[in-house]
């Protein structure tokens, strides 16, 4: 593990069972193992992260949730069902946490490096709040948000706005007169933003699962650039924005001025 800078980096994968486009994808099998277990063990392989917790709703819909991945010995909390923010605020406290790598548990091809990638930015930085999804160039699927603690703290002591109680970070980084918002974008200078390796749908899993098939018998540790040589060999494992919607959470905001306000390229 390599020290960072400004304190405890704690990665916090939020899960549930009760997806309304497709309910129960977390622990669909990928290869042999539940969709949320695949996705913990890329995200643990990121070196920039101290200490990684499941924030899983305190409901009994989402006890075996919990129960798959307390048993694979990763630290689970529970909070409220709906207000994501103060379920983030319980992992914070509960792992000492400065600094909050926020990841979604759709994302099983989710990049070590990447997560590495955007946690050093946030470091090398003064700003509270660093992602790769504002102007994105990676595609859906690979959404890192690095954002203090300090900051999710402000938000929930004073917003009653529900999507911003959903969303986590959207109180952050809506309000760039008040904080600190970067963007990182691909260091290849590629944009790859139109393909879409997210798990929505059933669709989504199969193209999941055939990659998994494909890359993790010969590299269990296969990277962004692997799966890309595969997408660009079959053009039937090819899957595309208009198969889904990116991120509901940005609709309607002007990412370009939130970046110039009080934030930028970091």
């Amino acid at each position: 593990m390599i020290s960072n800078p400004r304190g405890r980096t704690v990665a916090v994968v939020q899960a549930r069972m009760g997806s309304t486009r497709f309910p129960g994808k977390v622990v669909a099998p990928i290869s042999g193992e539940p969709m949320i277990l695949r996705q913990l063990a890329r995200v643990r392989r990121a070196r920039r992260v101290d200490e990684l917790v499941v924030a899983v709703p305190d409901s009994s819909t989402d006890d075996d949730l919990a129960r798959v991945c307390g048993d694979a010995d990763y630290l689970v909390v529970r909070g409220e069902v709906d207000d994501v923010l103060s379920r983030f605020l319980v992992a914070a406290d509960a792992s000492n946490a400065r600094v909050i790598v926020r990841i979604t548990a759709d994302c099983p091809l989710i990049s070590p490096r990447i997560i590495d990638y955007v946690i050093d930015s946030f470091h090398s930085s003064d700003a509270d709040y660093v992602s790769n999804t504002l102007e994105p160039t990676y595609p859906d699927g690979l959404d890192v948000e690095v954002v203090t603690s300090e900051a999710l703290h402000a938000v929930a002591s004073t917003s009653v706005d529900a999507a911003e109680r959903e969303h986590v970070t959207l109180g952050v980084y809506r309000h760039p007169e008040r904080f600190t918002v970067r963007n990182v974008v691909d260091q290849s200078g590629a944009d790859n933003s139109d393909l879409r390796w997210t798990v929505d749908t059933p669709q989504d899993l199969e193209f999941v699962r055939g990659i998994y098939n494909l890359l993790l018998p010969a590299e269990p540790e296969f990277e962004y650039e692997d799966i890309l040589a595969v997408v660009e060999q079959r053009a039937d494992l090819r899957r595309d924005a208009s198969s889904g919607r990116r991120n509901a959470a940005l609709d309607g905001l002007d990412t370009g001025a939130m970046r110039h306000g009080r934030g930028g390229s970091a």
